[in-house]
């Protein structure tokens, strides 16, 4: 094979253009209804790979579990099923690269170096070069990670003992994800379907290890997964489940389709993380306002990628407020980096001084991953805003604001809310909301 295994199902299972898959990716994500924040994400996800079209929105629920990943996983171990070449054992290829029209991702040699001298783990290009059940994973995995390495497998015939032995040997720490590629069964007619599938899905929660491959082709690696899975004590959450009959496809002979996410202990607490949030914000402003260097907190879970909004109030009237909307750097970054937006760089207000300080609050929101509102007009628009609970985003002509949902509180009127945020956006309060695009997301909020 060459350094850099081109995309060989790229315009099949999915769009062949950079531009229209980055487009299809961030719809099907976009689509997901998971709207709370996150304070972690998952060890390993369990994802289907049919054309985009089929299980696409199956995929994109588990993917989007990996909203507070980017920045913190480094390298993804990515298994699936043979398709095309019969091999015996677990094969890497020799390229140095995959590609997808988003781009190159760099294979970690350093990683399959590590597994090199395990028996079952062999060497073929053949088996990579037409493969499509790792191949469809790229994409969602450039989105939603950015940066990583790959350490990609494409399992043939083997013992769950030895997918379990190679997927001990790379398990690491937070840098490190786990997914398993498989779809369910195939070619049954819908209702037989759904209950041969409904019954898997129901083994695979009490961590089976001997699902055969009539009822997960991915069954393999699969396995692997779960009795290394079960040695480990791993929580598993079934995140999404249907069959191509409740897609794309026909009811006569459908292949069935599902995502799971299976979590590590140790997640912190939301009484824990707020108490750390004010602390790191407030430590902030001190820092700044003393002159002095504040004690870094080394917690693994602060090094996740968020997106946090840091509020200021003095004798109840709001001081200042300055946040992110996309998670791009990690969270106790973001919360430090606001709190002194929101102290000194806020253009409403003069800067915090030292005299005053001490006559402030500080309330630290935590937003989950924004996702656009589908809506046919405005009524349909102002019937699907959860008022009190959705903050939201309108964009249009290059212009973008955002109201947290705090803002609920002083503006009731869903209508009302549009046009003040139109205002706040620089927008005429006259502007058509079929002409912009509306987000909403959800908060955690912590308040002194």
């Amino acid at each position: 094979m060459n350094a850099v295994r081109p995309a060989a199902v790229a315009g099949m299972f999915y769009p062949g253009d950079a531009r229209a898959l980055a487009a299809e990716v961030d719809d099907l994500l976009g689509g997901v209804e998971q709207t709370a924040p996150r304070l972690g994400y998952p060890k390993a996800l369990v994802v289907p790979h049919a054309g985009y079209i089929y299980s696409g929105g199956v995929a994109a629920r588990a993917y989007d579990e990996l909203a507070a990943a980017r920045g913190s996983v480094r390298r993804v171990v990515l298994l699936g099923p043979t398709h095309r070449v019969a091999v015996r054992g677990l094969a890497v290829p020799g390229a140095q690269a995959f590609a997808t029209p988003l781009g190159q991702v760099r294979i970690d040699r350093d990683a399959i170096a590590s597994v090199r001298d395990l028996p079952q783990v062999v060497v073929s290009d053949a088996a990579h070069a037409l493969e499509h059940s790792l191949e469809v994973q790229l994409p969602f995995l450039q989105k939603m990670l950015g940066d990583f390495a790959l350490a990609p497998f494409a399992v043939g015939t083997a013992g769950v003992q030895e997918v379990a032995q190679v997927l001990e040997r790379l398990w690491g720490g937070p840098e490190t994800l786990i997914v398993i590629s498989t779809d369910m069964s195939h070619y049954h007619a819908y209702e037989q379907a759904r209950a041969i599938d409904g019954a898997t899905l129901a083994r695979i929660a009490g961590f089976a290890t001997d699902i055969d491959h009539e009822e997960a082709c991915g069954a393999t690696p699969l396995n692997g997964l779960l009795l290394f899975s079960r040695q480990k004590n791993l929580a598993l959450k079934l995140l999404s489940a249907c069959n191509s009959g409740d897609t794309a496809g026909g009811k006569d002979r459908v292949v069935g389709y599902s995502s799971f996410a299976l979590y590590e202990g140790g997640e912190v607490s939301l009484a824990e993380a707020g108490k750390v949030l004010l602390s790191i914000a407030r430590g902030a402003i001190e820092g700044e306002l003393e002159q002095k260097r504040n004690e870094k907190n080394e917690a693994v879970w602060l090094a996740q990628a968020g997106a946090s909004f840091v509020t200021l109030t003095k004798s109840g009237e709001l001081r200042g407020c300055i946040g992110s909307l996309e998670a791009a750097r990690a969270l106790g970054e973001d919360v430090a980096q606001n709190a002194l937006g929101a102290a000194f760089r806020d253009p409403r207000f003069p800067a915090v001084s030292a005299a005053e300080w001490p006559q402030c609050r500080v309330e630290v929101s935590l937003l989950s991953a924004p996702k656009p509102i589908r809506f046919a007009d405005e009524a349909d628009l102002l019937a699907q805003i959860q008022a009190g609970e959705d903050g939201l985003i309108v964009e249009a002509d290059g212009r973008r604001a955002t109201f947290l949902p705090q803002v609920w509180e002083s503006i009731a009127d869903k209508r009302a809310f549009l046009g003040e945020l139109l205002r706040k956006a620089g927008l005429p309060e006259a502007t058509r909301l079929t002409r912009c695009r509306i987000s909403r997301y959800r908060v955690f909020k912590w308040k002194e």
